[in-house]
């Protein structure tokens, strides 16, 4: 008997035309399965996954759950027939513990300290690091995402919907994770997994639908398939290959000396005598664990955070250390935050309007907006980042997270920065749309731009940077040139293990 099996499955969204989400899909998942959806941004992942946790409602198809038919019209009713969900995008209360948002999901017979009990019980179980008692405003996008993962596992699922659960989770974090699903799996618990990562989905899962535009384009088992025999599955062709060029540097543009920050909240992280230097075409990329200083060394190097102590960070020979982010943005610093939806753009305003949260091209010096020219900018981004959107008047929200993301990765990169600094740039992103995002990157720093980009995928990393560093508890390791890291040492360095000088070259080690 199936665990889970859809047939026929539509769903339509208003548009001229309309738009056709999921156009008769079929999906069978077995008890204990681990089944892969894989598609490109827009192919109707995320919309088949809330019609089978009843958010959204199919216009026509079936589904049926351990072999009886059901019409799920909730995700209350989802969870009463044990279907749970990780949404890509969070639904926490930001103000409330880890453990009260975990408990709001629960039956109310558990008490608020049993509840923080068990979360630790699980997460130590699962190698998911998480404090119950921390405020979810304090946490970053990882541990946030750790918070929905364990919220889900207490719900004791018979089937799991994991959507990008990986996408800013560390390669220890992910292997743990790995461990945690083959655990649920082996115990009869079925899995159905959304990721871009075909490396990921060929190591873990058993099968794989793929869908384009929409409709089923295969059924396949990710083992026996190539990264790019998937590719050409999901996106019709090869991904763009990256072409990366040796870096040519020019004069300093970012140069951070002694930066030393209290923590402003008692969760976050003291930043802890941070130096480093950034030059004009070069990327430096920024490698570490979630939650050990990356936000706090963000919101200082934009301008969130103004309390640097004076001469600590300059911006083309400008002492910027007391400044806003108007006034860098004004030098040429553009940001690219970890969080699309809040804090990259407001989700119920159109993309035209998202446009004016960092560019003044339809601003008129006495303040009035040219609606015109919003418009235009929206949909020049629109065409030239590839962004599956109704037009520059679609509200924020309407977008998948992978388009979304491409939209606000292309607003600050078509603003021409001088310097762009960026975290996690390809979260949730296609392969064909990162690799596009990658590439759009190097054009920036080939052009001139110097470009500082947190991740916490480090094959992103190595692909990108020229040179790297790692942040770990509040501490910056020396910086090593790519083509002399490697990632079992960067992966000690993020444990805080790194040595007072940078490695020598691989040349020299040799030689010796």
């Amino acid at each position: 008997m199936l665990r889970l099996e859809l047939a026929g499955i539509t769903k339509l969204y208003p548009g001229s035309p309309p738009v056709r989400a999921n156009d008769g899909v079929h999906l069978q998942v077995a008890p204990g399965e681990i089944h892969a959806v894989l598609g490109e941004n827009g192919a109707g992942k995320s919309t088949l996954m809330k019609v089978i946790y009843g958010a959204v409602q199919p216009d026509a198809g079936t589904m049926h759950v351990n072999g009886q038919p059901v019409r799920v019209a909730s995700p209350a009713q989802a969870r009463a027939l044990g279907i749970s969900m990780v949404y890509q995008h969070f639904s926490l209360f930001d103000t409330l513990t880890a453990a009260e948002n975990v408990w709001l999901g629960l039956d109310k017979s558990l008490t608020l300290k049993a509840v923080a009990a068990r979360i630790s019980e699980v997460a130590g179980t699962y190698g998911l690091d998480i404090d119950p008692a921390r405020p979810v405003h304090t946490l970053s996008v990882g541990e946030k995402q750790r918070v929905e993962i364990v919220r889900a596992l207490l719900t004791q699922p018979q089937l799991l919907i994991l959507d990008e659960p990986t996408s800013v989770l560390t390669p220890q974090a992910v292997d743990r994770l790995f461990v945690t699903l083959r655990k649920l799996a082996a115990s009869g618990c079925s899995i159905l997994y959304i990721s871009h990562k075909l490396d990921e989905i060929r190591a873990l899962c058993h099968r794989c639908t793929v869908l384009r535009g929409g409709h089923v384009t295969g059924v396949v088992s990710p083992a026996e398939e190539s990264n790019a025999s998937l590719s050409r599955l999901m996106i019709g062709a090869d991904p763009p290959a990256l072409q990366p060029r040796a870096a040519t540097q020019g004069a300093p543009v970012l140069q951070v000396r002694g930066l030393s920050l209290p923590r402003q909240d008692p969760f976050g992280m003291d930043l802890l005598d941070i130096a480093f230097e950034l030059r004009a075409g070069e990327v430096l990329g920024v490698a570490g664990v979630s939650g050990n200083g990356q936000q706090e060394l963000l919101a200082a190097l934009s301008g969130e955070d103004p309390r640097a102590a004076p001469g600590s960070i300059t911006l083309l020979g400008r002492d910027v250390a007391g400044s806003g982010p108007r006034t860098r943005r004004a030098l040429g610093l553009h940001f690219v935050p970890e969080e699309r939806l809040g804090r990259g753009a407001v989700p119920t305003l159109s993309l035209a309007q998202n446009t004016l949260l960092t560019r003044t091209e339809a601003v008129s010096p006495s303040g009035w907006l040219d609606t015109g020219r919003m418009q235009a900018l929206a949909a020049r981004l629109i065409e030239r980042f590839q962004v599956k959107a109704g037009g520059p008047g679609a509200a924020a929200r309407s977008l998948s997270g992978g388009n979304l993301q491409k939209f606000i990765v292309g607003r600050e990169i078509d603003a021409r920065p001088r310097l762009l600094i960026v975290a996690q740039p390809t979260w949730g992103v296609d392969v064909g749309a990162a690799a596009q995002i990658r590439g759009e990157l190097l054009r920036l720093r080939d052009a001139g731009c110097a470009l500082l980009v947190v991740s916490e995928e480090l094959e992103e990393l190595f692909q990108l940077s020229d040179r790297l560093v790692v942040v770990a508890q509040g501490r910056m390791s020396p910086a090593v040139a790519v083509a002399d890291a490697h990632i079992e040492t960067i992966g000690e360095w993020m444990s805080g293990l790194w040595p007072q000088a940078a490695p020598a070259p691989r040349s020299a080690t040799v030689a010796a």
